[in-house]
């Protein structure tokens, strides 16, 4: 084997937690090579080691036979690394030209930019994957399947040998990621290796030559793509096999209350106009491809989006719900897409970002805090979704991916939510953490909570939705339920509208 990298030994160390211990890796040249393992097995560390972000506590990092010894991210890519990570590192006033070569820009002679000539490059990076992307506009502007291919761009600018991949296609469609793969078989037709990091185990046996797994900071073993399946793959990744991730679904009863009726939501005038309703103990599932609406219209249901016409219902009785706190008033939580930025206080303990939404509940003479009170009730609702971790006073940000989004859900339990929009729930979690987190989707329902899932799995829609509102172009062609929610029927709808097809209960 023709090797252009090799990680020997590598072990780091964190307050309290030993992140790896003892990592080997093998790249050969110009393959794909897949790093599979839970959230918190150690990937996404083992990536910033070898992008000079952390250094390793022991270990050898060797590229092209020589070793490397990374101070800092500049060592890393002058040795030929780049990396696209899962959290976009792009400046959101500053257009894509400028993002791409920000901290080394093209100065002329006189310390002036060189605009012109940084645009050219960028749209020549842009032609080479195939995208179009408006370089006169910022990138807050752009979507966010675009802005991922801007992070591709930008690794690729820096004439990468070696191009880590972390969860590239998360945030786009089926058909943006099938252009990405392309984009990755020319790549490594001209040479490129890269590492690819990805929750979608289909994904890697669509585009992987050989996989390397890592369980709890620990190297597990390296096989061929070809010489496994996805059963072997999920026994290494988390010691057991998972036959099947989602659980059964429930028969709702034929008198099952109706908790929510949207009677009439119209984002903008002359826009399509969209009913539904949920049902109590019910998992309402909002399909359809990126942009097609699911996310504009849950957030305009609570007040978060604007609406020009509004007509909702909570429980039978007409609800003007202005903002988010109209919502939480209303009993309505939501988890957003993005929990980082959006559902989570990363710095804060896992207490704090469960109480934050509530601390009234635990006022002692109007202004103390009950601390025991807040402290007993943490620790109750974290068994109770099944948070793991040290202690309640943990920082989120050292949480994993499928911890973080329990400690959402456990802020909306805590303030006795009963309805609770889930956008993109299991977006970056393993495949143990997923199934962890539809049973407690489950375990909600059973317990009359009802639940709006946002998901561009569509496994996951099938499994786990007793209905299905399918968006497309801002629309809800149908909503199927029962035998109807299968893969081609969601699809079709989604891609061609409900012309091709007879809707079980329409918009």
């Amino acid at each position: 084997m023709d090797t252009i990298l090799k990680l020997d030994g590598i072990t780091k160390s964190f307050p309290g937690v030993k992140a790896l211990q003892g990592i080997h890796l093998e790249v050969a040249r110009g393959e794909i090579h897949a790093l599979l393992g839970e959230n918190g097995a150690g990937k996404s560390t083992l990536m910033k080691i070898l992008s000079g972000i952390y250094r390793p506590d022991t270990g050898t990092i060797s590229v092209d036979g020589k070793d490397q010894h990374f101070t800092d991210y500049h060592d890393a890519v002058a040795a030929g690394v780049g990396i696209v990570f899962q959290e976009f590192s792009l400046i959101p006033y500053l257009n894509a030209a400028e993002n791409i070569f920000l901290g080394r820009e093209w100065r002329n002679g006189l310390g002036m930019l060189k605009r012109t000539q940084m645009r050219h490059a960028a749209a020549e990076i842009f032609a080479r994957l195939g995208v179009s992307i408006d370089l006169s506009v910022q990138i807050r502007e752009l979507s966010v399947a675009q802005q991922q291919f801007v992070e591709i761009g930008k690794a690729l600018s820096l004439n990468a040998r070696i191009l880590i991949l972390d969860e590239p296609t998360a945030t786009l469609t089926p058909a943006e990621a099938e252009h990405l793969f392309n984009v990755m078989r020319d790549l490594k037709r001209q040479g490129v290796t890269m590492i690819f990091i990805s929750h979608h185990l289909e994904e890697i046996f669509e585009v992987c030559d050989r996989i390397t797994v890592l369980r709890d900071g620990q190297h597990v073993g390296v096989t061929n793509v070809a010489d496994t399946d996805v059963g072997q793959l999920v026994e290494m990744m988390v010691g057991r096999r998972i036959e099947s991730s989602f659980p059964p679904k429930p028969t709702l009863p034929a008198d099952a209350k109706t908790v929510l009726d949207v009677d009439a939501l119209q984002l903008k005038k002359d826009g399509p106009v969209n009913r539904f309703s949920l049902r109590e103990g019910e998992i309402l599932g909002f399909a359809g491809l990126v942009g097609s609406g699911r996310t504009e219209t849950a957030l305009a249901v609570i007040g978060a989006d604007p609406a020009h016409v509004k007509d909702i219902r909570i429980h039978g009785a007409g609800a003007k719900l202005s903002d988010p706190a109209d919502a939480l008033k209303a009993g309505i939580g939501i988890l957003p897409e993005s929990r980082k930025t959006e559902g989570l206080i990363t710095d804060f303990s896992i207490k704090q970002n469960i109480s934050i939404n509530n601390l009234g509940k635990y006022r002692s003479w109007r202004v103390l805090i009950d601390q025991r009170h807040e402290a007993r009730t943490t620790a109750e609702i974290m068994k109770r979704v099944g948070v793991k971790a040290p202690s309640m006073h943990t920082e989120v940000a050292t949480l994993s991916g499928g911890n973080q989004q329990k400690v959402v859900i456990a802020r909306w339990l805590n303030h006795h939510t009963r309805i609770l929009i889930f956008d993109e729930p299991t977006r970056g979690i393993d495949v143990g953490a997923k199934a962890e987190i539809y049973l407690l989707m489950r375990e909600l329902t059973t317990r009359g909570y009802s639940i709006i899932m946002i998901s561009s799995e569509l496994p996951e829609i099938v499994g786990m939705c007793d209905r299905v509102a399918v968006f497309r172009q801002g629309r809800i062609e149908a909503i199927l339920e029962g035998d109807a929610i299968d893969a081609n029927a969601v699809m079709t709808y989604a891609t061609a509208g409900s012309a091709h097809g007879v809707a079980h209960e329409h918009a």
